[in-house]
C-alpha cells in the first residue's frame, strides 16, 4: 500500500502547488479569517471527488461528450475575467480594508462557497489533473489504485489545511491596507494570465 500511496501523495501535491485561482482564494480567505474551514473543507472534498472518478476511471468523459471541454474552458474563462476585474478593482480603490476587525466587510458563507465551488469546478485544468492525469498514471498501480488515489486525497487535504490556517502567519504584514492592495492587484493578474490562457 504504501509503494502507492506515496508516488499518490506526492504527484497530487505536486499539481497543487502551483499558484491558481482557487489556492490565491483559499490564501485570502485564510488571511482574512473568513469560513476558513468550510473553504479548505470544500476545495479538499471537490478534490477527492475528482480524484475518485479519474482513477475509477472514468477520464474518457470529455472523448464521450465532445461539447464539455469547450463549454468549461469558456466558463471558467470568464469566470475567472470578472473575479480579475473585481480583484483589480479592488487594488486600484483610494481607501482598502485593512485585517482590523472594525473594517473588513465579511461576505456570507453561501456567497463564499458558491465562489468556491466556482474556482474548483469551472477551472478546466482541475479536470486534467485529477481525472485525466492521475485517473491515466493510476493505471501504473493495479491492484493498488485504492492507495494511490488515498495518497492524492491527503495530499490535497493537506496543502488546503495549511494555506488557509497557515495564512494568519501573514496577517501583521497584511494589517497595512496598502499589502491588500498588492495582494489584490496580484490575484488579479494571475486570474487574468489564467483566464486568457484557457481562452488561447
Amino acid at each position: 500500500m504504501t509503494t502507492a500511496f506515496i508516488p499518490g501523495f506526492l504527484l497530487g501535491l505536486s499539481l497543487i502547488v502551483a499558484i491558481g485561482a482557487q489556492n490565491a482564494f483559499v490564501l485570502r480567505q485564510g488571511l482574512r479569517q473568513e469560513y476558513v474551514f468550510a473553504v479548505c473543507l470544500t476545495c479538499a472534498v471537490s478534490d477527492a471527488i475528482l480524484i475518485g472518478v479519474g482513477v475509477a476511471g472514468f477520464g474518457l468523459a470529455a472523448d464521450t461528450l465532445p461539447w464539455l471541454e469547450p463549454a468549461m474552458r469558456y466558463g471558467g474563462a470568464l469566470f475567472l475575467f470578472v473575479y480579475a476585474a473585481r480583484s483589480l478593482r479592488a487594488a486600484l480603490r483610494a481607501q482598502h480594508d485593512s485585517l482590523a476587525p472594525s473594517t473588513r466587510q465579511t461576505s456570507g458563507l453561501a456567497a463564499t462557497l458558491a465562489a468556491c465551488l466556482a474556482f474548483t469546478w469551472l477551472n478546466p485544468h482541475v479536470y486534467l489533473d485529477t481525472v485525466v492525469l492521475l485517473g491515466s498514471i493510476s493505471s501504473q498501480y493495479d491492484g493498488a489504485k485504492t492507495a494511490f488515489a488515498l495518497g492524492a486525497m491527503c495530499a490535497s487535504f493537506t496543502f488546503f489545511f495549511t494555506l488557509g490556517y497557515g495564512a494568519r502567519l501573514l496577517r501583521p504584514l497584511f494589517a497595512n491596507p496598502s499589502a491588500w492592495r498588492v495582494l489584490d492587484g496580484c490575484v488579479g493578474v494571475v486570474m487574468f494570465a489564467i483566464g486568457l490562457k484557457l481562452v488561447l
